[in-house]
């Protein structure tokens, strides 16, 4: 926030100052008029579209091109103005009008999205999701319907902004308690609860969390989300078994998905499920390349295009900072080679 309104200073500052220039000194005709000219009609009809657009779809391309095209007029000199002091004096100031009306726009509009621009996909949904906060709360404090406390209570989800998820998805089952993302969802922020405030939680919340998940991934086996909260809850419970056959079937449900890697790494590691080759690399390998291959200190494994032949090199000799494993005998290494190559499979 402090960063948007710094920028929007600035421009306004830059264009008080662009605009009123004319007042102090005469200068030659603009040898840049025609290409500002040209960019400056781009640039009204571009505004004129997305004041009267009804397709949301091609926003964010009128948007991307209304932002180049602002910035092309920015990188021109500033336009000189005629020796007529009257004349100048009306185009400064509707200049100055033109300016502020643009940084209003542009504070509601254009500027947050450009600082979008600069972060990733995470990042850019989570300060999505933060700026859609007030409205969303709003619409669903005043109509009071399930879906208006669906909405406010994805958003807050979604930018972590837990104290809101909690009400809405708590409202949410008052008007519907059959709705499996607000059962899951809630759970385990009931669960997690102790970790954002630093403490404990009580054998009776953890319960009642656990009946809440527990419950979503009855009614919807089919979603993901449900399959995966539910190997989380059930991890903490030490219940690792069910838990593994939980996190596992998430997997199954959504091939790209990620998120439980680490957890299903340890819970074999624990259970020891016949599996030596995990075995072997959680106490070698996964200090550096992470519990799942998925990269810490080391690189990723999963992103590797290694051949078998340069990994069982680098594995025996070391590279780098790579330390050299030249103890491992051929059955070890052999595991510890298929592993990786079966996750330079799965990416």
């Amino acid at each position: 926030m402090i960063f948007s309104l710094l920028l929007l200073v600035l421009i306004g500052a830059a264009a008080l100052w662009l605009v009123l220039e004319p007042l102090r000194r005469a200068a030659p005709e603009d040898p840049d008029a025609p290409e500002r000219a040209r960019l400056t009609a781009e640039r009204n009809r571009l505004y004129a579209e997305l004041n009267t657009l009804e397709d949301e779809s091609r926003r964010p391309g009128l948007e991307r091109r209304a932002a180049l095209t602002l910035r092309a007029l920015d990188g021109l000199p500033p336009a000189s103005t005629a020796k007529n002091p009257s004349r100048s004096r009306t185009l400064a100031l509707t200049g100055v009008g033109a300016a502020a009306l643009l940084t209003v726009a542009g504070a509601l509009t254009f500027i947050p999205r450009w600082q979008l621009a600069s972060l990733d996909v995470g990042e850019a949904s989570k300060v999505q999701a933060v700026l859609k906060l007030p409205g969303l709360k709003q619409t669903a404090q005043r109509s009071e319907k399930n879906a208006d406390y669906l909405a406010w209570g994805r958003a807050a989800f979604d930018s972590a902004n837990y104290d809101q998820a909690v009400s809405a998805y708590g409202n949410a089952l008052k008007t519907d308690p059959r709705q499996p993302e607000a059962l899951r969802r809630l759970g385990i922020l009931l669960l997690t609860r102790g970790e954002q405030i630093g403490q404990a939680i009580s054998a009776e919340d953890a319960e009642r969390a656990g009946l809440l998940i527990r419950t979503a991934a009855q009614l919807a086996p089919e979603e993901p989300e449900s399959q995966l909260l539910l190997g989380f809850a059930l991890s903490r419970f030490g219940q690792d078994q069910e838990a593994l056959a939980a996190l596992e079937r998430y997997r199954t449900l959504d091939p790209a998905g990620r998120d439980a890697d680490d957890v299903i790494t340890s819970l074999r590691a624990r259970l020891n499920q016949s599996d030596p080759a995990l075995k072997l690399y959680a106490a070698s390998c996964a200090s550096c390349h992470g519990a799942a291959g998925g990269g810490g200190i080391g690189p990723s494994l999963r992103e590797s295009i290694l051949s078998r032949a340069a990994l069982r090199s680098i594995t025996v000799n070391g590279k780098g900072a790579m330390p050299a494993y030249p103890n491992l005998t051929d059955a070890e290494l052999k595991l510890l080679l298929d592993l990786m190559e079966q996750w330079q499979q799965e990416g």
